[in-house]
């Protein structure tokens, strides 16, 4: 029995990795080569990265939690200042694609804002709502931008603590993360 435990344990998984403010508007200037590099000094594997923005597919043997706080640590010395990292496992990323309710908008209008947990009142002190349209997901916040998110002003405290992505990078994530699923 304790064999199996042990075996279980170390066994490899798949996760998607998505960090808060990296590249966006001047900020947290992260070479998409140097995260591979700093993922594989943490012992993950398959690094594949997407888009400038801190999109990371890996294959490791820890739990998310773990993979998170390594990261975040890593970064940190890295970049000199905390950076946020949500992760979620193909699975997780599949259920959130499924479950979006915006489906039938186009998809780089609606943003996934991904949170580790939900706070007990995610809309509170929601400013400037115009024509955006909201829903709470498990551990995420659903954003529909009728006019798109360049032009908005809507602002929601609780996706300070989080990071967004549109349904495109999404989607082209869980694709990653299946076809490195498939390769195993």
């Amino acid at each position: 029995m304790l064999r199996a435990r042990i075996l279980l344990f170390c066994r490899m998984a798949i996760f998607t990795v998505f960090l808060r403010a990296i590249n966006v508007g001047g900020t947290g200037k992260l070479p998409m080569a140097d995260l591979k590099t700093i993922c594989h000094e943490l012992g993950f594997e398959k690094v594949t990265t997407y888009i400038q923005s801190g999109n990371v597919v890996i294959e490791a043997d820890q739990n998310p939690s773990e993979i998170k706080e390594k990261l975040e640590t890593k970064l940190c010395k890295y970049l000199g200042k905390p950076i946020g990292v949500m992760v979620r496992t193909a699975a997780e990323l599949e259920a959130i694609l499924k479950n979006n309710p915006f489906n039938d908008k186009p998809p780089n209008r609606v943003i996934v804002i991904l949170l580790d947990a939900m706070p007990s009142n995610p809309l509170e002190n929601i400013k400037h709502q115009k024509d955006e349209i909201i829903a709470i997901g498990k551990r995420e916040i659903y954003v529909h931008y009728g006019e798109g998110m360049g032009s908005s002003k809507l602002i929601i405290p609780a996706a300070k603590i989080g990071t967004g992505r549109n349904i495109n990078t999404m989607s082209k994530m869980l694709d990653l993360a299946t076809n490195m699923e498939t390769q195993k």
